[in-house]
């Protein structure tokens, strides 16, 4: 199942979704330019590792809970969550206003990355990526839209239908997958791979923020 777009209309031109996918782009392309060695450099210096932050937490690390967001690991790990964003990125930009939708977004990547640190405090593999903060979008999209009608590509076996499902479904799919496959790494052992629980802790902190917008006095969309 593969959200392609949704039919729910915005007010305002998304730029804080836009300049964000611009700015995860650009830092992306920096990524595959620069030789092998110092990828790997770059990416140890600018992703979370969790054993740092419980261990050596200082000033260096907390950028890190921020850097780490706009860095990935794969032509299709940067698409996916590019166009998770642009599809459920503008109508919570709408909603909250161009600011606090960056704060927003900020705040829920940070909370991703707490959460896949609590999952695994001594790893030393570093965590990289917007999912985190996506995942923390979708969280919030599904509160405040849950009947917002999603275009979506299902595949059955050899088949491929282009059907629209309520936000409730495909995102409430989408998260119940990501907790099924989080608790099933438990006890894996230091891999490299998915940080599921990174997924899990940013669409809970989405989720949190979308039930106190929404039973907030001031419930109208607004832009700033």
């Amino acid at each position: 199942m593969l959200p392609i777009g949704d039919l729910n209309p915005r007010r305002h031109f998304p730029i804080a979704t836009v300049l964000i996918i611009g700015l995860n782009v650009l830092v992306f392309l920096y990524q595959v330019m620069i030789p092998e060695a110092e990828l790997q450099q770059f990416i140890l210096e600018a992703g979370v590792i969790p054993y740092e932050v419980t261990n050596r937490f200082g000033p260096d690390v907390a950028q890190d809970l921020l850097t780490c967001m706009f860095l990935h690991g794969s032509w299709m790990h940067i698409g996916g969550n590019m166009l998770y964003l642009w599809i459920f990125g503008d109508n919570i930009e709408d909603w909250l206003g161009t600011a606090w939708f960056v704060i927003f977004y900020l705040a829920a990547g940070i909370a991703a990355s707490l959460a896949q640190v609590a999952a695994g405090p001594e790893s030393t593999i570093p965590t990289i990526g917007a999912s985190g903060a996506i995942a923390g979008v979708l969280g919030c999209y599904l509160v405040l839209f849950p009947h917002a009608r999603v275009r979506t590509v299902v595949f059955l076996l050899r088949f491929i239908r282009f059907i629209e499902l309520p936000a409730l479904v495909v995102l409430g799919f989408w998260f119940v997958l990501q907790f099924l496959q989080g608790v099933g790494s438990l006890g894996a052992g230091a891999s490299g791979g998915v940080a599921w629980f990174a997924h899990i802790g940013g669409f809970v902190a989405g989720v949190l923020v979308g039930l106190l917008v929404r039973r907030s006095p001031a419930r109208k969309r607004r832009s700033i």
